[in-house]
């Protein structure tokens, strides 16, 4: 259909509505379909991503009596056998709950490929903008709940969703525990209603002369916003109505804030949250600011997994924390460590993965991996599995070159139940 300057408003409006009826009518049954639940033993997922590249060494693999340690000391958990860093305190304390992958390795020493490979699984190639996780798991398995979006990310921006387009990114909220912005469209409904209809009009005009798939794209995202922006569930959000003792629990901070919002988030129905807290470059200064920033970590991350277990919530969501890499067992000058992939950690626990274990080893310093080693691949190949999908699933990249969700990830067997 070509436009005509010659059309009645009447006639665009009308068109207009058969349009936006015909494309909620595709809409509902989509998310019929999206609504159907995984087959894994999870079906949502947090992630909270260490940005920087945090140091094992003064996080979850110390090497207690040991000069690398500079002047922190190790601390015992609720877990036979197993430390962390002396300012991990409430972690220590929920250790039953979680596994310490002490294994990982790559060969991405860089922030940007490391960032890549730690939301993708994949290390960067020209030839192919590959998927996150979080994207994978928002295109096979679709939104828990059709009011609220698949994938969202708190105080970063997530995961890229590559190849498989925007309706597949995160959508993104800068800062966690408000309501997201430009949500209260600012007009009455009716005239919010019209302004839909002409936007939904003049996409259909477009569509059918472009045929380009960024239109349907495009089209997706405005429909999850308006969807989002109707939704009592948008409350999920906020954190208003919460109990001052939770709040405090978490810690005033923007990343506690943000892992009390992705556990109202997984709660309300949305089914991955990555949370980021960032400022782990610790080239300099390493010690005083590694107990600035366990000081957010420590009780976020406890009070999550003691908050999502009283509710019943973490055998069914796994929660992934880690990083880029390591850091040096060496201390420089300015008291700092430098990038360090050939060894680093992470810790994961929830959706029926045992706890209270360490996986992998480094030796006495910590500079390399001496047994079970393991990829950041094998790790979402991992989460994948639990979340009910198919490590091994293959699809076509646009260039025509066949892709897995994880580039040839095994799951971790030490991990599961009964082993």
């Amino acid at each position: 259909m070509k436009f005509s300057p010659s059309i009645s408003r009447r006639s665009m409006l009308q068109l207009g509505l058969a349009a936006l009826g015909a494309a909620a009518l595709k809409r509902d049954e989509k998310a019929a379909l999206a609504d159907v639940p995984p087959k894994g033993a999870a079906d949502a997922c947090i992630v909270l991503w260490l940005n920087g590249g945090p140091s094992h060494l003064d996080t979850f693999d110390p090497k207690p009596g040991r000069k690398v340690m500079g002047p922190l000391r190790a601390i015992g958990t609720a877990a036979a056998g197993i430390q962390l860093g002396e300012h991990l305190p409430l972690l220590a304390k929920e250790a039953q709950k979680f596994a310490v992958l002490r294994g990982l390795s790559s060969k991405e020493g860089s922030h940007e490929r490391a960032q890549s490979l730690g939301h993708t699984g994949y290390s960067p190639n020209p030839t192919a903008a590959y998927p996150s996780l979080g994207s994978w798991a928002s295109k096979r398995l679709g939104a828990r709940d059709p009011e609220l979006p698949a994938y969202v990310s708190l105080g970063g921006p997530g995961g890229a969703a590559g190849f498989f387009g925007a309706g597949h990114a995160p959508f993104v909220v800068s800062e966690p525990g408000k309501s997201p912005d430009d949500t209260d469209p600012g007009v009455l409904q009716p005239r919010f209603e019209r302004r839909a209809r002409a936007l939904a009009f003049m996409e259909d005009m477009f569509s059918t002369q472009s045929k380009a798939p960024v239109v349907e794209e495009r089209r997706a995202v405005y429909d999850k916003a308006f969807r989002l922006m109707r939704s009592p569930k948008l409350r999920a959000f906020d954190l208003e109505d919460e109990p001052a003792a939770t709040r405090t629990a978490y810690g005033d901070t923007p990343f506690g804030k943000g892992c009390l919002t992705a556990r109202r988030l997984v709660e309300a129905g949305v089914r991955f949250v990555e949370v980021t807290l960032d400022g782990w470059d610790t080239h300099q200064d390493n010690f005083e600011k590694m107990k600035k920033l366990c000081g957010a970590l420590d009780p976020a991350m406890s009070a999550l997994l003691g908050d999502l277990s009283q509710r019943s919530l973490l055998d069914r969501t796994v929660v992934l924390c880690l990083g880029e890499f390591g850091r040096t067992p060496k201390i420089s000058g300015d008291d700092g460590r430098d990038h360090h992939p050939a060894a680093f950690s992470a810790l994961i626990a929830g959706g029926g993965l045992r706890g209270g274990i360490a996986v992998g080893q480094t030796d006495d310093d910590g500079e390399k991996v001496v047994a079970d080693k393991t990829s950041v691949a094998d790790v979402f190949a991992t989460v994948a599995s639990r979340l009910g999908l198919d490590p091994a699933e293959m699809t076509q990249a646009p260039s025509g070159r066949p892709v897995s969700l994880t580039d040839g990830g095994m799951v971790i067997e030490k991990l599961l139940p009964g082993k």
